[in-house]
């Protein structure tokens, strides 16, 4: 009997469908609740379906106020939507959708501060419970950092270590730890892994960007692939740096005058995009290892809707691991062409929102602002990719901000 095919998934918001909600965000004097956000992605569900999407990061922000310190009104609100939980679970389950939470980077079970670490803990106990009502197996899972390093690194993994031991059950059965780009490398969640047993999440680019250790690829994932038990696919993240030059309008000191420079890509950046190239290479790497990808990507559902031919037509031994046949070129070559439009090579401007009927002599097409995330990886939705549109004396482009 053949294995599954390898699933691909996105974070949180639906870009292909703008009007549906990841959660319940109105604020605590409006009454938000849990059973609104269940709504909400009851409808989301039915978007995954129709596009065959079968992995979802649900927003970490799904139980508005669960467990603010100063608003115990809200308190209850998990066991108050049992029967909506285990409503959702089981739709979930009958879609064969694979769910996970990506907890904020305000969770940090390494802090020096006690208080911290307590309303972490009731954080992921919160999410744990959500999980468990939901009845999802083990493949449903919460990703968290290491943390912050507080000028000492190892004892900050040392912290780690002794939080886990005194971490309730669900919380410890559902965490999985995942390596980061500029702090914690791959080298300290496997060290922290030795220590506890926590499942391990391989992040590509987080890896290139934050080796000291010069591990190999290939052997550090197999490594991280094998913490998961017999029987649980593992799950690792995927995503392409940013590439493009950007230009920003800056008021220089002395002379009181905007100048305009031009700043380089930061390669901890996330991309719009995956770029098939490279996560082709890094599949026919992985030849031999099974896991499923959760694809970081800014522009979300799209990135993946445009992966999918992308891979059928460059690497069809790829694209057969996830189940993506040739039989299916035509159709997902028409669901790509319904959400987003693909200009000819090498005219930018063919994608331009906005075109001056006399645009000024040094305007230049340039990508505009992506909104930063207001709850770390896992946090609230993040406005999508807009297309390409022409910078002039008065529209200019503003500094992007990486996304987890």
């Amino acid at each position: 009997m053949s294995a599954p095919d390898l699933r691909l998934g996105f974070a949180v918001k639906v870009l292909g469908q703008p009007d549906l909600k990841s959660n319940d965000s109105r604020r605590w004097a409006n009454h938000p609740h849990l059973k609104v956000s269940l709504g909400y992605l009851d409808a989301i569900f039915d978007y995954l379906a129709k596009h065959q999407i079968r992995m979802y990061r649900m927003s970490s922000d799904l139980a508005p106020y669960a467990t603010h310190p100063d608003m115990p009104q809200f308190h209850g609100m998990v066991k108050e939507s049992a029967s909506e939980l285990r409503a959702i679970g089981a739709k979930a389950r009958q879609l064969d959708i694979r769910l996970s939470f990506h907890p904020s980077q305000y969770v940090v079970l390494n802090s020096p501060d006690s208080t911290l670490t307590f309303k972490s803990i009731w954080d992921l106990t919160s999410q744990a419970e959500m999980l468990d009502l939901m009845e999802l197996g083990p493949e449903a899972v919460m990703v968290i950092h290491v943390g912050g390093v507080y000028g000492d690194r190892a004892a900050s993994n040392q912290r780690w270590v002794e939080t886990w031991q005194r971490l309730p059950e669900p919380v410890r059965r559902r965490m999985v730890l995942e390596h980061d780009d500029i702090r914690f490398s791959a080298s300290d969640t496997l060290w922290i892994h030795e220590h506890t047993g926590v499942r391990l999440v391989f992040d590509h680019q987080h890896f290139w960007c934050l080796n000291p250790d010069r591990l190999d690829l290939r052997s550090t994932l197999a490594r991280m692939v094998a913490t998961w038990p017999e029987g649980v696919r593992p799950k690792i993240h995927f995503s392409s740096p940013r590439t493009e030059l950007r230009e920003l309008k800056r008021k220089d000191p002395a002379t009181r005058k905007n100048t305009i420079i031009n700043v380089a890509p930061v390669w901890t950046g996330h991309a719009d995009f995956c770029h098939p190239f490279e996560f082709i290479s890094f599949m026919r790497l992985a030849q031999g290892l099974d896991f499923d990808v959760m694809l970081e990507a800014k522009a979300k559902d799209l990135a993946l809707i445009r992966l999918r031919p992308d891979l059928l037509r460059y690497a069809p031994d790829v694209a057969s691991r996830f189940g993506i046949r040739a039989a299916d070129a035509q159709e997902l070559e028409r669901e790509k062409d319904a959400l987003m439009s693909e200009g000819p090579e090498g005219d930018m401007d063919a994608t331009s929102t906005v075109a001056p009927s006399k645009p000024s002599a040094r305007a230049k097409t340039v990508p505009t602002k992506t909104a930063r995330p207001r709850g770390g990886a896992g946090g609230k939705p993040v406005r999508g990719p807009r297309k390409h549109r022409v910078a002039n004396k008065r529209t200019a482009p503003t500094r992007s901000k990486q996304q987890r």
